[in-house]
């Protein structure tokens, strides 16, 4: 008997196992008529729309996924797959009709769909398929014009600096996504971007890209190679106010090229105005042609200037790319700029009293040293190795994020300056957090399709002829910059061109990313708010005690920008 409950027992627990690891029999399919639908929603461009509610419409009465799914809705390129159970026999002759619908989008209306037999499964159910391809076109609804106007208010409250711009950035962010999620939530007329979509739009690539610059800058200020390099110019002009000018600007655009040109203001901006004081003229006449250099050698690089930085990041140019497109023509309008500015203060250049120059220059020697000789030379090469990597990007598909951190951090680990003093003291986190609040305003506007409506404007005053185009971009770009700031201005433009690169012949060589990068940079000379190089050079020469009005810098740098934004249309219409 207890052999018996033993052997009873092995039996038993065998069973209990190997259920357990086969799991439960898998259930045997609903009966009926299995129907699959899939398809892909797109704009008018051909462009997958994602998060798009689509519904399936059996002779007229909507149906219910099979599954736990219960509703359909595409994914990020667009496409949707549904399976549904109908009654046997409800399929062929039952009409099958799909519907779509999107906040900011017409919706698609009840649109028939070819549905075909394709066999059976296993239990003997017939198996059917079917397939619709949907195209949705843009509406506007209330959410557009909220959208519009918070767009709208920040480039006025930025324009006019009636709140700090890092400010206003992030409030209009955190207004468009609680439109959404307040009245958006009632009423979808009034929903304008998802908190994820919002998130998705942070372009990273750029903020990690200036935080690596800024850490690297900062390591570098620390060995006195950029006020040395400002005293090697006033040597090698040899007391003559005019060449002295000229060399100033030139230094001044070739830093710019690598690093940020505001930075690069920060740091030349004490020495030129004690060589200024040494000279007895006014330093403004200095530093505002530099200021001009800096933005014109920024614009020939892919880092040198942020709207650079944006336009590389969001159309995947390489460095290699901006040095061939852009060098060469910024160093052309270099030229004409420095020569037109150095005529234009002429005036004040002729007062300067060139008394004692060896003495001066002795004077300079000993007040600007390298104060770091080992940390400079690690921080070049490593800088060198930096831009080798920004160089070879597109070849290694490597974000030049990337390179800006491995090469900054390094000199941070290899100089052993304190990371958290560089990050609180060097990493200007309010721009950053700035770029992050306009990301999420940008793709409200985008999102709604305000963006849409201009490029649409733009393609139709251009009557899609790609010269047009070119200049049409170019000096808006140049215009608009010289009034706002040059930074939201081309974020807003980003998907503009995108778009008429799509639409527009022969711009597909990316010529109109060009015509935008030239304007906006170079159009921002034109006034002391059209680029942030400006405003902090005014704002600390004022500091100093030399103040400029908003007219008086733009005499002196108006016809300049106008003639470098006009060398490089001349260029573009050539060239391209």
């Amino acid at each position: 008997m207890r052999k018996r409950l033993t052997s009873f027992l092995y039996i038993l627990t065998a069973l209990l196992i190997t259920g357990f690891l086969a799991g439960p029999a898998p259930a045997a399919a609903p009966g009926g008529d299995h129907l699959a639908i899939s398809g892909l929603v797109t704009n008018p461009m051909g462009k997958g729309l994602k998060e798009v509610e689509v519904e399936v419409l059996v002779n007229g009465q909507h149906v219910k996924p099979a599954g736990k799914e219960a509703e359909i809705v595409t994914g990020k390129p667009g496409g949707y797959v549904g399976d549904f159970i109908l009654p046997p026999g409800t399929l062929p002759a039952a009409k099958v009709e799909v519907k779509a619908a999107k906040p900011s989008w017409k919706p698609v209306t009840a649109t028939p769909v070819q549905v075909v037999e394709a066999g059976k499964d296993a239990q003997g159910n017939r198996l059917f398929q079917g397939a619709k391809n949907l195209t949705m076109e843009r509406t506007v609804t209330i959410g557009f014009w909220i959208a519009a106007i918070v767009l709208l208010l920040v480039y006025v409250v930025i324009s006019f600096e009636w709140m700090h711009r890092t400010l206003v950035s992030f409030l209009g962010a955190a207004i468009i996504l609680f439109v959404t999620y307040t009245l958006g939530i009632w009423d979808k007329s009034f929903h304008i971007i998802s908190f994820d979509d919002a998130m998705g739009a942070i372009d990273l690539n750029v903020i990690f890209l200036l935080m690596g610059m800024m850490l690297f800058v900062g390591v570098m200020k620390k060995t006195g190679m950029f006020q040395f390099l400002a005293y090697k110019a006033y040597a090698l002009a040899k007391g003559n106010v005019f060449v002295l000018s000229f060399v100033l600007q030139i230094v001044t655009a070739v830093i710019s090229a690598f690093l940020d040109n505001v930075t690069t203001m920060l740091l030349v901006l004490p020495v030129t105005i004690e060589i200024a004081v040494t000279l007895k003229i006014n330093p403004l006449t200095l530093l505002v042609p530099e200021a001009f250099a800096s933005n014109v050698g920024g614009t020939a690089t892919l880092i040198g200037d942020p709207p650079n930085i944006l336009i590389g990041s969001y159309a995947g140019l390489t460095f290699g790319q901006f040095v061939q497109n852009l060098t060469l023509i910024c160093a052309i309008s270099l030229m004409a700029s420095s020569m037109f500015l150095v005529w234009w203060n002429k005036k004040e250049y002729l007062k300067a009293e060139v008394k004692d120059v060896p003495r001066t220059i002795e004077f300079l020697r000993e007040e600007y040293q390298i104060t770091n000789k080992k940390l400079m030379i690690q921080g070049l090469i490593l800088l060198g190795i930096t831009i080798l990597l920004f160089a070879l990007h597109g070849f290694l598909h490597m974000q030049v994020s990337v390179a800006a951190l491995i090469g900054s951090l390094l000199l941070v680990a290899i100089s052993r300056e304190d990371i958290v003093e560089l990050l609180e003291k060097e990493v200007e986190w309010p721009t950053l957090i700035f770029f992050v609040g306009l990301f999420m305003v940008i793709a409200g506007a985008e999102e709604t399709g305000l963006i849409q409506v201009i490029a649409n404007f733009v393609k139709d005053v251009s009557r899609g002829n790609l010269t047009a185009a070119i200049i049409i971009v170019l000096w808006v770009s140049a215009i608009a910059s010289a009034f706002i700031d040059n930074i939201p201005f081309t974020a807003t433009m980003l998907p503009i061109i995108a778009f008429l690169n799509q639409t527009i012949p022969g711009a597909e060589s990316g010529v109109l990313w060009w015509s935008l990068s030239l304007g906006a940079c170079l159009g921002g000379n034109g006034t002391m708010i059209g680029a942030s190089a400006n405003v902090v050079t005014v704002g600390l020469a004022e500091k100093a005690g030399y103040k400029i009005s908003f007219v008086e810098y733009m005499k002196a740098c108006w016809w300049p920008m106008m003639i470098t934004v006009t060398i490089c249309m001349v260029y573009l219409l050539i060239a391209y």
